[in-house]
């Protein structure tokens, strides 16, 4: 800990990709005009947080702290914030908008060319204290405890983007059975849509987990679905699932892109887009998503299942992820 009485907080950094996060202690910083300083009671891990520890984001700003599903209370605000101290607030993906650009007032906040997102290039949630813009901050139902809330701030948002994305199905794909599919499937299956759920080949713990969630079939990713579907999400970064994913999809399909960074998709034969079948991508979230999906997971009473971990084992949790060793989600409590 720091040697001096300076109000510290703790928090795991990334200082070099490719490279286990590092604990480090700093002074609590003062939250300008629009902004709040939060006490973290709880942090999401998120798959995008592997992809900034591994560099596969553009201008990966360094050194960072991941983490963007973040549950805290506002112990500190500045002078524009009307939310008081106490609040319970959620900070997601989305951490600053230009507000001028055609997209910002189009509606269409989340392609703003100056768009910058927590944990990537504004210090995130792997900490005991945050700083955020309270602008893009969410109030979050009171029925959901901290630890289950986490998941819903990226994970869920970036679900339920992909699922309104998806379009009107009855039958709907889910390929890699993780944070985000275990939240989506929830949000679909109480739509009265059947669920196929596709996971990594022989992974029979995610295929039961997927199971117990209530979806119609699980098996594995390579095969093709029982029946054709009229749409379906790959949250899972393979690119090669692109035309699997195509070959399953009746003609007039959806197929949604649910990831922030997959490998490369490769050649495929016309014949798989043949038929009116589009291919879409999901891009980061709008503050009208955030609103809508919170208001949505306190009414269907939406439960995510989480495995929790201390704030220093933050690079056992992404260990963890990152072997497709978690059923549901990771989060890490300071």
């Amino acid at each position: 800990m720091m040697a001096d009485a300076a109000p510290a907080f703790r928090r795991m950094c990334l200082q070099r990709t490719h490279q286990p996060l590092v604990q480090e202690w700093r002074e609590l910083p003062e939250p300008g005009a629009r902004e709040v300083l939060l006490a973290v009671r709880a942090c999401g891990v998120c798959r995008t947080d592997l992809h900034v520890i591994d560099g596969e984001l553009p201008d990966q700003p360094l050194p960072i702290v991941p983490g963007h599903e973040i549950v805290g209370e506002v112990i500190r605000r500045g002078s524009a914030v009307a939310w008081p101290v106490g609040t319970r607030l959620g900070v997601p993906w989305l951490g600053h908008t230009c507000g001028a650009c055609e997209f910002c007032l189009s509606g269409r906040e989340n392609l703003c060319d100056e768009a910058r997102f927590t944990g990537y290039q504004i210090d995130g949630g792997y900490a005991s204290h945050v700083l955020a813009d309270a602008r893009y901050c969410f109030e979050l139902p009171p029925a959901i405890d901290d630890v289950h809330a986490a998941p819903l701030l990226c994970a869920g948002l970036i679900g339920y983007r992909a699922w309104r994305m998806a379009g009107e199905c009855r039958r709907l794909g889910i390929y890699g059975f993780g944070a985000a599919a275990h939240i989506v499937a929830q949000v679909a299956l109480a739509q009265g849509q059947e669920v196929y759920a596709f996971t990594r080949p022989g992974d029979a713990q995610a295929q039961a987990f997927a199971a117990r969630m209530g979806v119609h079939w699980a098996g594995d990713s390579n095969l093709p679905p029982p029946v054709k579907l009229e749409a379906a999400i790959v949250f899972a970064t393979p690119g090669e699932l692109i035309p699997q994913a195509l070959a399953g999809l009746r003609k007039g399909g959806t197929l949604v892109c649910g990831g922030i960074h997959m490998s490369d998709i490769p050649a495929f034969p016309y014949a798989l887009l043949w038929g009116e079948r589009t291919i879409r991508s999901v891009a980061n979230l709008t503050r009208r998503d955030g609103i809508e999906f919170l208001e949505l997971a306190a009414k269907l009473r939406i439960r995510t299942h989480v495995e929790t971990f201390p704030l220093d084992q933050a690079n056992t949790a992404l260990d963890r992820l990152r072997n497709g060793q978690l059923s549901g989600a990771a989060v890490l409590v300071p």
